[in-house]
């Protein structure tokens, strides 16, 4: 068997063990006889794993029973209008906290619905470097919620403090970054992650409401049945066939998040191998350059440029040679990107940055 160290940004690498059970448990799932992809969604194994999976998000998240966690398809994209139409109604405002292109392209669908004040650190040539510092951000308390990305996967950005909004609801997509730290949860109405990150494959989106904001949400009368909050809420996500091997595999991914130590363990590993390659970037006397200011760099993914970015093409073909993959940048921005996600420990970063510093003798 070959496994490679992965550091795609999404679908991204998972957890080793996680893989190995789901192997040894692909025809006969829990005794059934099944695989889990066969078993009928309204079966009392399934229904028990899935709801297993909710109680294992709240209790990772440190979040109470007035939490609704919702197993959804159409990944963090369809959260970007999916939100504003449930709360942006009757002439509702929101604000934007726009930090990178995800949070840029969630302003865009909300506009669709009502009106939104955005705060922004996008530089004139498209390029997001940092995060808004606290006093760029002025919230009209008139507005129903706050909306913010945690992390920025194409420009290597990453909140490292939690924005004051005074008594309106705070909502964050938290798709590449969840779960890599602990965060407040009582600061939250609303969160929402693509899987495929830190939680599992992809296929399913997580969202987690608080109970009084999804009271707020529009009327299910109003809206496509399954454009609807409520209708997921009321039918515990299984209102139709949700994806049941993605909520599978995001169980068993909870589960080994338990096992490891919860969000506080999981942030010690993820501060060192931020150190780690970070470390290697600013050692490298300018043969590796970070955009990113430092206080805003993500420790989920790590972005550069080589000196001579005619050479970068050569670092990922030698990476792969190496047995490291996934590093290329995003095709809209270049360079080279390492996706630092929950599933790739230490010893993963140890070897890149071993492969970096090579590359740097060899070719510096």
């Amino acid at each position: 068997m070959k496994r490679v160290i992965n550091f795609n940004a999404g679908p991204a690498a998972m957890p080793l063990e996680v893989l190995e059970q789901a192997q040894a448990e692909m025809l006969d799932w829990n005794g059934t006889g099944m695989s889990v992809m066969e078993v009928s969604h309204r079966s009392k194994e399934y229904e028990a794993m899935h709801n297993e999976a909710q109680d294992l998000f709240r209790q990772l998240a440190g979040m109470g029973p007035e939490w609704k966690i919702l197993f959804l398809t159409g990944g963090a994209s369809t959260q970007f209008f999916m939100l504003p139409m449930n709360m942006l109604y009757g002439g509702r405002k929101a604000s934007y906290l726009v930090t990178g292109n995800w949070s840029k392209n969630a302003l865009k669908e909300a506009k669709r619905f009502g009106s939104c004040d955005a705060m922004s650190t996008e530089n004139a040539d498209g390029t997001f470097t940092r995060i808004l510092r606290p006093e760029e951000i002025k919230i009209d308390p008139a507005s129903t919620y706050v909306h913010m990305t945690s992390n920025n996967t194409l420009f290597g950005t990453q909140w490292h403090y939690w924005p004051e909004t005074g008594m309106v609801p705070l909502v964050a997509d938290m798709s590449s970054d969840i779960f890599s730290r602990p965060f407040p949860a009582d600061k939250f109405s609303l969160i929402y992650a693509g899987a495929q990150k830190n939680l599992g494959p992809s296929g399913v989106t997580v969202v987690a409401v608080r109970e009084s904001f999804l009271q707020q949400a529009q009327e299910q009368a109003n809206l496509p049945t399954m454009l609807s909050y409520r209708t997921h809420d009321e039918h515990n996500s299984l209102y139709n066939t949700p994806p049941c091997f993605s909520i599978y595999i995001l169980n068993l991914t909870l589960r080994w998040l338990v096992k490891k130590g919860g969000l506080e363990a999981m942030e010690k590993i993820n501060e060192e191998k931020g150190r780690l390659i970070y470390g290697a970037i600013d050692s490298s006397e300018g043969f590796y350059r970070g955009p990113v200011e430092k206080d805003s760099r993500s420790r989920m993914n790590v972005v550069f440029r080589l000196k001579d970015v005619e050479m970068e093409e050569l670092f990922v073909k030698e990476a792969k040679a190496a047995g490291i993959v996934g590093v290329k940048g995003h095709r809209s921005t270049g360079g080279i990107r390492f996706s630092l996600y929950n599933a790739n420990l230490v010893d993963n970063v140890k070897t890149a940055v071993g492969f970096m510093e090579n590359f740097r003798k060899v070719h510096g």
